[in-house]
């Protein structure tokens, strides 16, 4: 299963960036979303970011990801 997770933007050079999720920074691909400026939020997805967000969107949506991590998974 892949997961797409929101994550705000420190830095940003030409097409990479450098942003951050719970703490833990990465670098990530921006040329799907050329236009992205530090302190913006971004859907990152196998090491892209892949869509702006507002960051009430990304809030939420964090918020979604740690009540699933609290619950415990069954095999089906």
């Amino acid at each position: 299963m892949c997961l797409a997770v929101p994550m705000q933007v420190l830095r940003v050079s030409d097409d990479r960036a450098i942003a951050m999720v719970d703490g833990v920074e990465r670098e990530i691909g921006t040329a799907l979303v050329p236009d992205v400026q530090p302190g913006e939020y971004v859907i990152v997805h196998a090491g892209f970011a892949i869509q702006k967000l507002s960051a009430q969107e990304a809030q939420e949506t964090l918020s979604m990801l740690q009540l699933l991590s609290e619950e415990p998974l069954e095999p089906r």
